[in-house]
């Protein structure tokens, strides 16, 4: 057996790392002399490295055969896990499954067997089932964020999933839960678990904070409050679909720009709700706590509860989304007449004092233009700086953050040159194909 050969340097500066953090090594180290991992470590504090690179310790090179299953619990998380893998630059093959596109696009990638497969329950529980996947040689198994999965209810397909597999020598479980209990099916008994969870959850750099609504119905604090903030990188929660629309709604028609997330959206809408919100087009995100997990959009500066959390867990993931990588980060819980804080937020709590008329954040200087064209047509980033500053006549500064995606790329463009460059690129092509570029527009604007 001949074992995938890297060095560790080459991935962190492919990944512009200076160096792992000591919960990764410690995790690679186990996972050298151990069979089973349980990994307990906070959201956003680099779990996904530390079972990637045993994975690549484990792998045979020379059997172009799939040897590693990560099992996630949502898709975005599914899609950033591939994302890393892409940009270790390991030259290997990775296949991403999760249901919301066509099954028929990973049958295809399935067909030369994938290296790592990485992928949600019951897609995965499709594949199996139509032997789309080769399951002899799978020996390493990952169950990333397991706390979740079993959240979610995905038990059945979990189990289905593991009893596919005949020849697993390593399992690693990662969990942002300490208290969670792992069922039998799971096969980890004896196991070294690292824990790296702090008492109170709370990383130091996060400030907690409220605002008292006078009323139920907390739209106008909501307003008061995104105002007094400004236009600082934030994300709003609710716990419902409905709640995101409406407050998101809400807040469109007083003037202020935003986008919203949640699980019943097309993926491209979703997608897109993403890259806005990740390349500056708005700097605010309402969402339910599907955002609350797995998605790769940094310096988040402030996380606002517009409705208190259901659950602990579900307080603390919200929270990871800022202060992270030694970022400071404020959340904020906003209370109705008939709220108290939760009993699990122990500590003294800073109310914010809203007074007086604010006015409205500055509107964002950038706009999102989709390009149906991705990595499978061939495009990739170049191409498309090279098709706006050709074709559109944009300078270097005026094209934002570029997302390609198989079938699809999001490029922010600065705002003031988007209706010239629209009017130059909306009829050329891209390598002898038809770009077809649009402007996204606010969701709401759309119906």
């Amino acid at each position: 057996m001949s074992h995938y050969t890297f060095n560790i340097a080459d991935i962190l500066t492919a990944m512009d790392f200076e160096a792992l953090n000591e919960m990764q090594e410690n995790a690679i180290a186990a996972a050298t002399e151990n069979e089973n991992i349980v990994l307990l470590s906070a959201t956003g504090s680099g779990k996904t490295l530390a079972f990637l690179i045993p994975i690549l310790q484990q792998i045979d090179a020379a059997q172009k055969k799939t040897q590693a299953l990560i099992v996630v619990p949502s898709r975005e998380l599914a899609m950033q896990i591939e994302k890393v893998f892409k940009q270790m630059r390991t030259g290997l093959k990775i296949t991403c499954c999760y249901g919301g596109h066509k099954r028929e696009i990973e049958e295809n990638n399935l067909i030369e067997a994938p290296y790592v497969i990485v992928g949600t329950p019951g897609r995965l529980c499709d594949h199996l089932r139509r032997s789309n996947i080769q399951t002899d040689d799978i020996k390493h198994l990952v169950l990333d964020e397991f706390d979740k999965t079993l959240e979610l209810g995905f038990q059945e397909e979990v189990q289905f999933i593991i009893d596919s597999l005949p020849n697993i020598q390593k399992r690693m479980l990662t969990s942002a839960t300490a208290a969670m209990s792992i069922p039998e099916f799971a096969g980890i008994t004896e196991h070294k678990e690292l824990n790296y969870l702090t008492g109170d959850n709370t990383p130091e750099a996060l400030a907690i904070k409220k605002v008292l609504s006078p009323d139920k119905d907390k739209s106008k604090t909501i307003f008061d409050l995104i105002c007094h903030l400004g236009n600082r990188p934030t994300i709003i929660f609710c716990n419902h679909r409905e709640s995101v629309e409406r407050t998101s709604q809400l807040l469109w028609e007083q003037g202020i720009i935003n986008e919203y997330y949640h699980g019943a959206m097309e993926q491209r809408d979703r997608d897109a709700a993403l890259s806005k919100f990740r390349n500056g087009s708005t700097s605010l995100l309402v969402t339910t706590d599907l955002a609350a997990r797995g998605l790769d959009i940094p310096n988040i500066r402030y996380i606002i509860h517009y409705h208190i959390p259901l659950t602990e867990d579900s307080y603390t993931h919200r929270n990871g989304r800022t202060a992270r990588m030694e970022a400071s980060g404020t959340a904020i819980l906003i209370l109705g007449p008939d709220e108290k804080m939760p009993e699990y937020i122990t500590e003294e709590v800073e109310t914010i004092e809203l007074k007086g008329a604010y006015e409205i954040p500055e509107k964002p200087k950038w706009v999102t233009v989709f390009i149906p064209l991705g990595k499978k047509d061939k495009v990739n980033k170049i191409d498309v700086v090279g098709f706006l500053s050709n074709v559109g006549e944009l300078k270097k500064e005026d094209i934002g953050l570029i997302e390609v995606k198989d079938y699809s790329a999001f490029v922010a463009i600065r705002k003031s040159k988007a209706t010239h460059a629209y009017t130059l690129i909306k009829e050329a092509r891209i390598k002898g194909k038809k770009a077809k570029p649009e402007i996204i527009k606010q969701q709401f604007l759309n119906r």
